[in-house]
């Protein structure tokens, strides 16, 4: 089914009280999403009161080519500027979220492990913030599968929290559709706004909660591509990302310039996408990649992701490129690099990196999927 998406011109004539929009409910009563018309996919409100109501739902994670670093406002996640991203076939999160009887203690476990100090507060917090938005209740178990290493440059909140916007709607019954599902995702990471897509989309930056959205540009692109994830270093980062954009934020001198270039960068990646363009598209994405890096060193105090081996694949690419071997590399705020290819390259770049960095791993992923919704493990469609 495909998405209704409104163009961002029409944002701003949506509801703009408070921070709910849309259509989306906000009573405490169940009630199904407004497009499982058929019956088999909905379940009465006598069945929903009389049971644990579970929402499951599987993100995957995305690769930004054109980036954001710098938000404009950090309580609702707004950037300055808009964002273009690939989702990943093989990085993904599956999560379930169970609406509990208010009296029982709330859980949450990630891989198995109950999940306790700053991850679980960011999620509780984000958790109360919709329960608010939507006028919901109840205690909640969530339960997540993360196949991404976390806080290592791989964009694991953006499937992360993408997921559990899904599972939280899915539990409720809420009547969103894919825009509303993007703003709550943002709400929990600014990423995660472009994982409910698959394929490209582009993060509209907006100027408010209602109309800082992502849309998809192409989620099922025609020409093949291929992306390699060359882990260097999976352990947390020793700086996060939002402290990394605050520092460029308030320090750079060279920040408004990153802002204005990026205007065009976003324009010419829509294009190259449209056109099916490998040559413009890992251009542009390599030097967006460059330049964000780079103004992390103009930050007071300077700093970087890189680490020694992140320069040796670097230079790998670049060398491989002169040799014939079409390739580009992104990174986004850690260590690891993405390599951009095609399929009839693919080997050659893996057989390449093998040498320069035997003790990296190295995973080869396409194209991946939007999000896919459950409730009580019957499939949920939205538009």
């Amino acid at each position: 089914m495909p998405h209704a998406v409104l163009l961002p011109d029409q944002l701003g004539n949506q509801n703009t009280d408070g921070i709910g929009h849309g259509d989306a409910r906000s009573t405490g009563a169940p009630y199904m999403h407004k497009n499982a018309c058929n019956t088999h996919n909905s379940i009465s409100s006598s069945t929903v009161n009389s049971m644990e109501r579970t929402g499951t739902a599987t993100a995957h994670t995305n690769i930004a080519l054109i980036k954001y670093w710098g938000k404009k406002d950090e309580a609702l996640r707004l950037p300055f500027t808009d964002s273009i991203s690939l989702t990943l076939a093989d990085f993904y999160t599956t999560t379930e979220v169970t609406v509990l009887d208010s009296a029982l203690p709330k859980r949450f476990t990630m891989n198995g492990s109950p999940v306790q100090g700053k991850a679980a507060d960011r999620v509780w917090q984000y958790i109360a913030r919709l329960q608010q938005r939507f006028g919901v209740r109840g205690s909640l178990a969530i339960t997540t599968e993360n196949h991404v290493p976390t806080s290592a440059g791989l964009a694991s909140s953006s499937s992360a929290f993408a997921a559990l916007a899904g599972a939280f709607a899915a539990a409720y019954g809420l009547q969103v559709d894919m825009q509303e599902l993007s703003r709550m995702a943002r709400l929990g990471s600014g990423s995660a706004s472009r994982s409910v897509y698959g394929g490209f989309a582009r993060w509209i930056a907006g100027s408010d909660d209602a109309t800082s959205v992502a849309v998809p540009i192409d989620e099922h692109p025609s020409f093949a591509l291929r992306m390699i994830a060359v882990q260097i270093d999976v352990k947390p980062k020793a700086i996060s990302s939002t402290a990394g954009m605050r520092r460029v934020v308030e320090t750079s001198p060279y920040f408004p310039v990153w802002v204005e270039h990026n205007v065009d960068a976003c324009e010419r990646m829509q294009q190259a996408i449209a056109d099916s363009d490998f040559t413009t598209l890992g251009e542009l994405a390599q030097q967006n990649a460059l330049d964000m890096h780079a103004l992390n060193l103009t930050a007071r105090p300077g700093f970087t992701y890189f680490e020694p081996q992140t320069l040796q694949v670097l230079q790998a690419v670049d060398q491989l490129r002169q040799e014939g071997v079409e390739c580009y590399y992104t990174m986004d705020a850690g260590p690891n690099v993405k390599v951009l290819v095609q399929p009839e390259h693919e080997a050659a770049v893996l057989e390449r990196l093998a040498v320069v960095v035997p003790d990296a791993t190295m995973l080869s992923t396409g194209v991946g999927p939007g999000i896919t919704m459950s409730a009580n493990g019957v499939p949920v469609s939205i538009l």
